[in-house]
């Protein structure tokens, strides 16, 4: 669903409902251990997809965002639909007209529904409406919708995540003060106050930031500039898919020490796996808030360099590495991330850059991304080093940036458009706005009309801003890596950057990983990719073992 997926399974009474990835089909595994298609069979090959899913309170309909993809369509349809749990492969579609739909919710009782819709150009946290209906029985049993009005949101509103609490209350998180915060039907001030803001982008279907005990009492997890809290929860930094069952709070919980565990109550029921890393090697970073352009400030998580066994010679600083966040409307990670420690346990100060634009800081920073991608979020990362270079933290004649996604679009222009940085890596990264503009999925189809500008209307700005027009640019080696079958970017976007700059004679690499699509998923491509990026930067600074052996090609890198 939408290429990203997330929220394709649910659990209810022992019951697992979830969609197969093969053929996208829904299926149940019943308590007593019995599987059951639910889903028909699509006209074409995986061309019903779903998610979200909830049970109605007579069990006999599971509700679901559907996205159908046919021949012939210009794009996918979306809809809302309820899927007989009884094998029958019965479907109804509820609500449909809408660009895209998500949070499907019923009430306690069963009598009355609720979601969210948005249209062309917005995307989930630009505009959009909570919709309620009231829940019937048909003839035969059949679910039909009645009095359906729009609730909240609209212009300059985005509301996430509306939960009917155990009494049948209707709650959502809007951002129509700013901060995501939470707000009750009926109501015209936050329901719950809470410092800094609780909801974020729903990149993915299933986020949950929020939810009820028993008695109605709401617990919520919150970001505060670019960390993430929850009360009587100390010893994690992150929070994912808040739950209950009766008074027992479950969650993922990250830490900046341990990957991922479940805790349910006051029990850590799923621990993570023991990484067998020595704690010194794990350092909490430093939240920086920094100067940027247009007498603006900007945010980052800045992580040191850390090795129990070594030690920088004297007077030397350590290279930094910029990274640079995906979405862009997303953020950096609050957590451990092994990928990021990789850099730091191999003497490479890391700096985790929030610009603006970035999640978890308000509905206005957000909003400082529009029309500005490729200028704002690049001035940023490149204020970032340079904050860190004066304040003498890092050597500033070896600086360099990586980015993936939106993050790699940013490295790309910075590389193009400043003159800071000594080399960069671009996983699946944007070098032609208008190939973007023209050929990506139906989610993200119409995302530049608010980063950029419409398309064509505006084609001169995409063509300034995309950095295959500007070559004469380019002079840091940079290497760059892609999935053969990436739908969101495609590879023809790294493989033009590729061959300019080797025409150029520029020095670049690239590795094309053959069926990995956007983002890596195997493990022994994760590792090739970063140790091929490892390799380049120890190459570009002079700094490779003269034997170490190496099958990665540098073009017109001067041994």
């Amino acid at each position: 669903m939408h290429e990203y997926g997330g929220g394709s399974w649910w659990v209810d009474s022992g019951d697992v409902f979830y969609v197969d990835y093969a053929d996208q089909r829904v299926r149940c595994i019943r308590a007593d251990g019995k599987q059951v298609l639910l889903s028909p069979v699509p006209d074409t090959d995986r061309g019903l997809r779903y998610a979200d899913f909830r049970l109605t309170s007579d069990r006999k309909w599971l509700l679901a965002v559907c996205e159908r993809h046919a021949k012939g369509q210009k794009e996918p349809s979306n809809s809302l639909v309820a899927i007989a749990t009884d094998g029958s492969l019965k479907t109804i579609t509820l609500v449909e007209g809408a660009d895209f739909y998500g949070s499907p919710r019923v009430s306690p009782d069963g009598n009355r529904f609720c979601w969210i819709q948005w249209d062309h150009p917005n995307m989930p946290w630009d505009d959009t409406e909570l919709w309620v209906a009231n829940c019937e029985s048909a003839a035969g049993g059949e679910l039909t919708l009645s009095a359906q009005q729009r609730l909240a949101g609209g212009k300059d509103i985005a509301i996430v995540q509306p939960e009917f609490s155990p009494l049948g209350q209707l709650h959502y998180l809007s951002d129509v003060n700013d901060l995501w915060h939470l707000y009750r039907e009926g109501t015209d001030e936050p329901v719950l106050t809470v410092d800094g803001e609780i909801g974020y982008p729903p990149w993915v279907f299933g986020l949950s930031r929020y939810c009820f005990k028993g008695n109605g009492q709401v617990v919520a997890a919150r970001f505060v500039r670019g960390l993430e809290a929850l009360d009587g929860a100390d010893q994690y930094s992150a929070f994912h898919t808040l739950r209950t069952a009766g008074d027992k709070l479950a969650y993922a919980g990250y830490s900046w020490f341990r990957e991922a565990s479940v805790q349910y109550g006051q029990q850590e029921i799923v621990q993570p796996r023991d990484l067998g890393i020595d704690p010194a090697y794990l350092l909490e970073p430093e939240v920086i808030e920094f100067p940027t352009a247009d007498n603006d400030q900007s945010y980052a998580l800045y992580f040191r360099p850390a090795h129990p066994d070594c030690e920088p010679l004297d007077g030397e600083k350590p290279p930094l590495l910029v990274l640079a966040h995906g979405g862009p409307t997303s953020s950096a990670r609050a957590h451990l991330s092994l990928a990021r420690q990789f850099w730091t346990s191999r003497g490479f100060a890391v700096v985790d850059v929030n610009y603006r634009g970035s999640s978890g800081f308000g509905r206005r920073y957000r909003k400082k991304l529009e029309g500005q991608w490729g200028v704002a979020d690049v001035a940023d990362c490149v204020n970032a080093a340079k904050f860190l270079a004066d304040r003498g933290d890092v050597d500033p004649d070896r600086l360099l940036i990586r980015g993936g996604s939106a993050g790699g679009y940013t490295v790309l222009c910075a590389l193009a458009f400043h003159d800071v940085f000594s080399a960069g890596c671009s996983l699946y990264g944007v070098a032609d706005l208008e190939a973007l503009a023209t050929d990506t999925h139906k989610f993200e189809s119409r995302y530049l009309d608010n980063l950029v500008g419409r398309y064509p209307e505006d084609k001169a700005i995409y063509q300034a801003r995309s950095p295959i027009n500007h070559l004469e640019g380019f002079n840091a080696p940079m290497i760059v890596l892609q999935g053969s079958e990436d739908a969101i970017v495609p590879p023809n976007q790294s493989r033009m950057i590729v061959d300019a700059l080797d025409k150029r004679k520029v020095p670049v690499a690239y590795i094309e990983f053959e069926g990995e699509q956007h983002g890596f998923r195997k493990a022994e491509n994760i590792k090739r990719a970063l140790h091929a990026e490892l390799e380049f930067y120890l190459r570009v600074f002079g700094l490779m073992p003269d034997d170490q052996q190496s099958d990665l090609e540098i073009k017109h890198l001067a041994s």
